[in-house]
């Protein structure tokens, strides 16, 4: 296999990209370095794109791995052919070369090898030729013999038919074509172990749906069901049209004599070796295929929610709630730095309402508090009441927000949270995540696994391994599209970075406690483990602003600060002029790219993302994405009545529907059919988390807690 062509065909971009991509790859670059700095060698590949050629990459050399594997083992049992080389050659997938190595593999004990061993083998050959003019029960005769437990004729006929089922069901070819047949005309089928009883997976209870167009999520809500030994699941093939392929493959002679135990030998074929195997690979194909969507929903969905904006220049009351043990509350100035902890109990069973506004209010006036961040856990409704009671009372213009507070508690419990906060209990550490992952929600999430931040689906019942590289690609491609701030980044933080590990990072702020901030980036080469190579990875996504080179403040690599200098000296401008923004429009006075690149020895795509850097210094792409919902004033479930439109934040993209929060502690379902006129695949293709939409009440079931919501016929 010419892996590169491969991998060009299936990303479509050109052999040159995917040959280019994969050297870089195997020099040890990182993706977001590739994506960012190596463009002009890739042809702007983006990180997405990079992401699946890395992936297939590794797919595809182990696939060749185990070719050689097997061509190799087949070539010492002196079984290999030029014909069969060729297909293991060809195979595009595990799959097939595990076929065409099926008959050649090793075996334990089958009834089958049992049956050799008695000597049967000639008899099963004639029967499979179709070679006798006599009945076989007196060809069988021959076969009799006490000694290695063949009594009878029938005995014998019975250990050939062994034989010959093996042998079909290890046709390469015949299995190609029966997993296809299945796979075109199949249909995955489930019923409840018990009708009577009330589940989540009623709707499954008599379901039935073709493999081919089955949806990912049903087949995760399938195999959940399956595990929880409410379902049984199964997939029912087209029986009789694969019999009747078999038996035009094998039944090549019109011989009374062979016919009817060749017929019985297919159907026993079929049912008791291949059948069983195609429908684990079809399950488990299904099922991979499902959880890689799935695995891509739940990356676009983080991916957006660590891009949200920052909110900036306020003060944050970050507000944790609870009943018994009281609502923990943590003021954050502006940079996150935490002024002061206490808790108050608002809510049941103690109930000090004045007592907690009398609290709130002095926390507010002593600090400058602008925005309370509330999480949306166990008594966030209780305590939205009275914050907006609270804000009804005050004249300091105060807003809130519902923050969602998924993974807070595996944050606040953790060992980066005690070394974070040792005097903090989780409560407090709590709070502290609820205003901070406002103010900067990429810098506060990147503490947390990603797993655990509730923006997926079915994802504890997928392959943890595959979710957790894919979901690190994101949260390392995002943070490396926003950069860090070299003097005030956490560990946690620092070590998404590019070319930087997770030992690197704890270096860095370590170098930084012991020597004062960095001042510029070549300093990085001062800290312990970083080499020449790490320092190449990371240093355009390191920033220092107000260091000793401007340029240390922007995204402009330091292997291009050369040019770049020539490009301000060319212009008429000086590396100060960076730091106080007069290179603004410079772009409109270049008018050769092609040739001015050549004469800084640049490419023109890096000179464009100098200019680009340069007009707008360690622009924040965030700044493009919706703010969140400032609210002060609360709405109830009961509120809500048919028709209402509303404006709401978009909490979780799945693949039939998009939750909205509406600021009523429910989030309400808009259906994939609500969430536009035209016809749309995937949510994903109009709408992403974060985003702030519209949306008009269809119905509410306060009893279930459902809220049906359409994005259709909004004026």
């Amino acid at each position: 296999m010419d892996i590169i062509k491969t991998l060009a065909q299936e990303l479509q971009i050109k052999p040159s990209q995917a040959e280019a991509a994969v050297k870089l790859i195997d020099e040890g670059n990182t993706i977001p370095f590739i994506a960012r700095y190596r463009k002009e060698v890739t042809g702007s590949l983006n990180d997405e794109v990079l992401r699946q050629l890395s992936e297939r990459l590794n797919y595809l050399r182990s696939l060749e791995d185990k070719k050689q594997q097997v061509i190799a083992s087949i070539e010492e049992q002196g079984k290999l052919t030029e014909e069969l080389k060729a297909q293991i050659e060809a195979a595009q997938t595990l799959v097939v070369v595990d076929d065409l190595y099926r008959p050649y593999r090793p075996k334990r004990r089958t009834r089958a090898t049992i049956a050799k061993e008695k000597g049967l083998e000639p008899l099963a050959n004639l029967i499979r030729l179709q070679l006798t003019n006599q009945p076989l029960e007196e060809e069988a005769q021959a076969y009799i013999n006490a000694e290695k437990e063949v009594a009878s004729a029938a005995d014998a006929i019975n250990g050939a038919s062994d034989i010959i089922a093996e042998a079909i069901s290890d046709e390469a070819d015949y299995r190609i074509r029966i997993r296809e047949m299945t796979t075109k005309k199949g249909q995955i089928v489930s019923v409840a172990k018990d009708p009577q009883a009330s589940s989540v997976y009623e709707m499954y209870y008599e379901f039935s749906e073709a493999v081919s167009k089955i949806a990912g999520h049903r087949v995760l809500a399938l195999n959940r069901g399956e595990a929880e030994k409410i379902l049984t699941v199964k997939v029912e093939a087209p029986q009789e049209d694969i019999i009747r392929y078999l038996e035009k493959q094998v039944i090549t002679k019109n011989n009374p004599h062979t016919t009817p135990v060749l017929q019985a030998v297919i159907a026993d074929s079929y049912q008791r070796l291949i059948a069983p195997a195609i429908e684990r690979e079809i399950r488990n194909s299904l099922t991979e295929a499902a959880e890689d969507g799935a695995i891509r929903v739940f990356g676009k969905n983080l991916e957006q929610l660590l891009m949200q904006p920052p909110i900036t220049d306020q003060v944050v009351l970050g507000w944790d709630p609870a009943f018994r043990t009281g609502c923990k509350l943590s003021v954050v100035d502006p940079t996150g730095k935490v002024l002061d902890t206490t808790v108050i109990y608002p809510t049941a069973p103690q109930n000090k309402v004045e007592e907690s506004k009398t609290v709130l209010k002095k926390l507010i006036d002593k600090y400058h508090v602008t925005l309370i961040s509330l999480g949306n856990g166990t008594a966030s409704r209780e305590s939205e009441m009275i914050i907006v009671d609270l804000l009804k009372e005050i004249k300091t213009p105060v807003q809130y927000v519902i923050v969602n507070e998924a993974g807070a508690s595996v944050y606040s419990a953790s060992k980066l949270a005690a070394e974070e906060f040792p005097n903090f209990d989780v409560g407090q550490r709590s709070a502290v995540s609820m205003a901070r992952r406002l103010q900067d929600p990429l810098a506060e999430l990147v503490k947390i696994d990603p797993k655990s931040i509730g923006v997926g689906q079915y994802q504890h019942d997928m392959n943890q391994k595959k979710l957790s590289e894919a979901l690190t690609g994101v949260v390392e491609d995002c943070v490396n599209k926003v950069g860090v701030d070299l003097n005030t980044a956490s560990a946690s933080l620092l070590e998404y970075i590019s070319g930087i590990s997770k030992t690197v990072a704890k270096n860095i702020v370590a170098y930084r406690e012991e020597n004062g901030r960095f001042i510029s980036r070549s300093q990085l080469l001062k800290v312990a483990k970083l080499g020449p190579k790490a320092y190449e990875q990371c240093a355009g996504f390191a920033r220092i602003s107000n260091g000793k080179n401007p340029l240390d403040a922007t995204a402009v690599h330091p292997e291009s600060y050369d040019a770049a200098s020539r490009l301000l000296t060319r212009l008429g401008y000086t590396l100060q002029d960076i730091a106080t923004g007069n290179l603004k429009g410079i772009s409109k006075k270049l008018t050769d790219h092609k040739k001015l690149a050549e004469e800084l020895q640049i490419g023109e795509i890096t000179l464009r993302d100098i200019v680009k850097e340069l007009e707008k210094p360690a622009r924040d792409p965030r700044e493009n994405m919706p703010k969140p919902i400032l609210r002060s004033d609360v709405l109830e479930m009961k509120d809500l009545t048919e028709g209402m439109v509303l404006k709401g934040t978009v909490r979780n993209v799945i693949d039939f529907g998009v939750f909205v929060d509406i600021g009523v502690h429910q989030d309400g379902l808009v259906h994939i059919s609500q969430i536009c006129d035209r016809f749309i695949k995937h949510p994903l293709e109009a709408v992403h988390v974060g985003d702030v939409v519209d949306v008009k009440v269809m119905s509410v079931d306060v009893a279930k807690k459902r809220i049906q919501l359409t994005m259709k016929g909004i004026s």
